[in-house]
């Protein structure tokens, strides 16, 4: 289950890092024409950034995260479904 969570710990020290996948699921749902369940994984991605960034700035002491029970899950499914779907999408074309 850690190997679920390891991105996000890497995450909360360099937020920066979570505009990556926001930035490449909002350019695959752009470019690829891709459904709007791309655009919502891109959305998230976007939305998870700011928080991470309000906990940072708002409570930096915030050692444990239950935030992330619910977060990490939510984001790796909407990541992998979203990747289904443009694959899918690229195959059919």
């Amino acid at each position: 289950m850690e190997f679920l969570f390891a991105p996000f710990a890497f995450a909360i020290s360099f937020p920066g890092i979570i505009l990556l996948p926001a930035v490449v699921f909002a350019a695959a749902w752009w470019f690829l024409g891709g459904s709007r369940l791309v655009l919502v994984t891109a959305l998230a991605w976007l939305a998870y950034f700011g928080w991470e960034l309000l906990i940072r700035y708002r409570s930096p002491e915030a050692n444990i995260r239950v935030d992330l029970l619910l977060i990490a899950p939510l984001l790796l499914v909407l990541s992998a479904v979203s990747i289904f779907l443009l694959v899918k999408g690229a195959m059919n074309r």
